[in-house]
């Protein structure tokens, strides 16, 4: 073989062994990048797959009522987009029992925890258990704000009692008295009292004449002590209204009103439900008006939160949901309406993108859950 040649051949085998080195080069980095992995998996968070089937616990203090079973109905409903699953352990207002099912949770390894009325007292202990499990936390009406790592979502209770209490007000004339339903021991319950302290300090001519409330049974304990009252209070003109803190309280107190044939007390209720709403539009129920937040959508964007967390995302320690106030007179007289419609006739009524990001739609849609 010539110099010329052998010169040649090396360089062309110099290029090739070039070629080879390249195209191995890219292999590698196109193995460890593919053009469908998403942001978050590049930024070390899982991807929006990952999410799915995940096993979640809602410990709630108690399950009473059409709003409960509408909010766990939401929470059941969002958690079944993400294509998991989640028990409900509920404590027939036991904060004992409750914290006993927060720790049996926690040992259970549940992926995440949903806290429906808890209590610091009770439940700080659990939840740092919890959190040091690195088990994610998303309290609501649970006023577990001093645990570092817990986000806690709320209604704005303070500005629903407000809402409410203006509007007996405003109705009565700014005189007037009052039987006042509400239970001391629930974080909602506390905030909502300050209200009523404001409230009755701003009109000091609408006077209380009586007080009560029980959590354990509280439509048909309210109903008995109503009767009582109105009993006590039996002429017309001696109670001009009842402002209820819970739809529960008010329900057992428009029971107890109309059996009586009491039609001139009118009473001003918290929270709503579709069983609510058909007593607000009936004429003949003296139940007139209610601030609420949508049960079922204070459910889904609790269980956004909880998956915010399990994304890896930092989340807000506080999240507030505005209420809204209904009265009868912004309802049609010629149908029921449920919440599911009620956006049509009250501004600011229904589903909340709280929490939603584009990854959890991309859970959603790719979970495939109805």
């Amino acid at each position: 073989m010539t110099k010329s040649k052998l010169g040649v051949t090396s360089l062309a085998l110099m290029l090739a062994l070039i070629l080879v080195l390249s195209a191995c080069g890219n292999k590698e980095e196109n193995a460890g990048s593919s053009p469908s992995a998403s942001a978050a998996e590049t930024s070390g968070n899982p991807g929006s797959d990952a999410l799915k089937g995940k096993k979640i616990a809602l410990i709630m203090r108690l399950n009473t009522g059409t709003f409960s079973a509408q909010y766990v109905d939401g929470v059941k409903a969002q958690i079944a987009k993400y294509g998991g699953e989640v028990n409900v352990l509920t404590a027939n207002n036991d904060l004992n029992k409750m914290a006993a099912n927060l720790d049996a949770a926690v040992n259970k390894k549940y992926d995440g925890i949903l806290i429906d009325h808890g209590d610091p007292g009770a439940l700080t202990a659990g939840v740092n258990k919890a959190l040091a499990a690195g088990i994610p936390v998303v309290a609501f009406d649970s006023a577990l704000n001093g645990v570092e790592g817990v986000t806690n979502l709320a209604q704005n209770d303070q500005k629903m009692a407000e809402l409410t209490l203006e509007q007996l007000a405003k109705d009565s004339g700014g005189k007037g008295s009052i039987v006042k339903v509400w239970v001391a021991g629930f974080p909602p319950m506390e905030s909502r009292q300050i209200s009523y302290k404001a409230f009755q300090d701003k009109y000091p001519d609408i006077k209380q004449v009586s007080a009560f409330g029980d959590a354990s049974n509280p439509q048909l304990d309210t109903q008995n002590k109503m009767e009582a009252v109105l009993k006590q209070y039996p002429n017309k003109g001696d109670i001009t209204a009842v402002w209820a803190s819970w739809d529960e309280f008010a329900k057992g107190a428009a029971n107890a009103i109309k059996q009586a044939g009491r039609d001139e007390i009118k009473i001003y209720g918290i929270d709503l439900s579709d069983e609510d709403l058909k007593m607000i539009q009936d004429p003949k129920s003296p139940w007139v008006a209610s601030a609420a937040v949508d049960p079922s959508s204070i459910g889904q964007v609790q269980v956004r939160y909880l998956y915010q967390k399990l994304h890896g995302d930092k989340t807000d320690a506080v999240v507030e949901l505005e209420p809204v106030f209904v009265h009868r007179d912004m309802l049609p007289k010629d149908k029921v309406v449920t919440t599911a419609d009620l956006s049509q006739y009250v501004e600011g009524w229904g589903s909340s993108d709280f929490g939603n990001t584009d990854y959890l739609k991309a859970l959603e849609q790719s979970a495939g859950a109805k």
